[in-house]
Parts: C-alpha cells; structure tokens; sequence
C-alpha cells in the first residue's frame, strides 16, 4: 500500500471543507512578521503554490499539498480540496497577500520561497496546516517557522482533519514509489562516513543526513536511536533506478533535511 492510498482511503470518507476554522487560528500558530511585500496573485496553481502577476512562482515554505494530477497521472487525495482551500483563502484577501522571502530565495525549480500572509497578517501555511491540507516539511535553511508550523499541524492531526482523518504514515516495509511520504520504522542501524549519518529502518529503509547538513543535528541523539521506533518524512528516492544499489543496502532512500523531520515514537 503505499502513501496516495492511505490518503484516498481518508478522503472516501465523506466531503471535506473547512469552513469553520477561522484565520485568527492561524495567526494564533504563526506571528505576523514585521517586514513583509504586497504582492497580487494571479492564480492559485496548486496547494502550496502561487503565481504572482509579476510573472514569479511562489512556492509556500513548510507546507507540502498532495500532488495535482500531472501526465495522465490522478489527482492526489485532498489535492483539488487543497487548491481549492488556498484559492478561498487568497480570495479572502482580495487577491493581495504578504510574501516574507526564505534565507534562500530560489528552489532548483527556480520558484520563489517565501511565506505568505493574508491581509490581517494570518499566515496561510499555518492555516492550510490547521485545516489538514497539508503536511509540514521542514528544508534548511529555510527553517525559522517550523515550531509555529508544527503547532498548526499537530491541532489537525489531533482533531483527525483532511489528510489526518485516517492515519497516512506508511510502514518502512509498505513504500512501493518515490515522492513524499510520512514513514515510520526501528531503527536497525546507525552509522556515519563521509557520506553523511545513515539511519537504517528495518533493511528496507535508510535515511540520510547530508554532510553539509550534520552539524544542525544532534549527533549523540542520532547514534542512540538504534533499537526506537521513529516517524520521518521527506522525499523518498528509489535508489535501484540510480544504478547506485549494492547488494545488502535497503532499496529505498529519504534525505532528512532538518531534525524536525523525524521524531522518536517510542
């Protein structure tokens, strides 16, 4: 079974609208920022990104939407309820939203990072969060909401809204794609090289910590999460199609790309 699945097993559960939850809840989760541009939207272009009418694309930091359908592929579960969410909410504003820019500006897609604020301020990552639109992710150096946006998340997956209304997190042993997931797994090894930390979950799964990025974690925590049971996120890469796969190394791969996203379960 894989992620898409147990999402699409939530939405069957009925309609999904979140009317009730208002955007002073999100402006509770997420302070207004001192600074911020105007700037006017010209489309929603999917649940956690925008085009702007001065030609950017804006994709929304911390928040990751289920995936559009895109080459004969079908919508995500949640995916349209998503688009369609931020589309209220944008419209909400008057089509003018606060964009707060990332410490870095451009992902390899060459979209603009930036958070963004309706007209009272209420950051709409945090209410997409809130609604259960979405997933927080967390990619340094990018990283200075996180605890606000983790907040928003976790009054969702406690209240069971969107993609929370059942449970999407994947068994290490249940990953049949690439892409995103929320993967949970014991850890079965731990061990560092010039590669980076190598966090191994059941020979089937090892996440990767980055050189570039192993002094933002706590090493001693690393090395004593031999025997726990985690919950992770990220990006799941299928390393037998690289041509990288040596005999005895689990198939599939997940970067951590900042210690909030993995988390100890018990």
């Amino acid at each position: 079974m894989g992620f898409s699945s147990l999402l699409k097993k939530a939405s069957l559960a009925g309609a999904f609208f979140m009317s009730a939850i208002w955007l002073s809840g999100a402006q509770a989760f997420c302070p207004t920022p001192s600074e911020m541009t105007t700037v006017t939207v010209q489309r929603v272009v999917d649940g956690d990104t925008v085009r702007l009418t001065d030609g950017r694309s804006v994709r929304m930091i911390g928040l990751n939407t289920p995936e559009l359908g895109k080459q004969g592929r079908s919508d995500e579960p949640f995916a349209v309820a998503a688009r369609k969410r931020l589309e209220a909410l944008v419209a909400d504003s008057g089509g003018r939203v606060g964009l707060r820019l990332g410490k870095q500006v451009k992902d390899h897609y060459g979209r603009t990072l930036a958070h963004l604020y309706n007209v009272s301020g209420a950051s709409l990552e945090a209410q997409m969060l809130a609604d259960g639109l979405g997933f927080q992710v967390a990619v340094a150096p990018n990283v200075d909401l996180v605890a606000c946006q983790q907040a928003a998340e976790r009054s969702a997956r406690q209240a069971g809204r969107g993609v929370w209304r059942q449970s999407p997190v994947l068994k290490a042993e249940q990953i049949q794609r690439s892409g995103f997931a929320v993967v949970s797994g014991r850890v079965s090894k731990v061990q560092r090289n010039r590669g980076g930390i190598w966090i191994e979950l059941q020979d089937t799964l090892v996440l990767r910590v980055a050189p570039n990025l192993v002094g933002q974690f706590d090493n001693a925590r690393l090395q004593a999460l031999k025997g726990q049971q985690i919950e992770a996120r990220g990006w799941v890469v299928d390393r037998s199609r690289r041509g990288g796969l040596q005999a005895g190394q689990p198939r599939w791969l997940l970067p951590l790309t900042d210690p909030s996203m993995f988390q100890s379960t018990r």
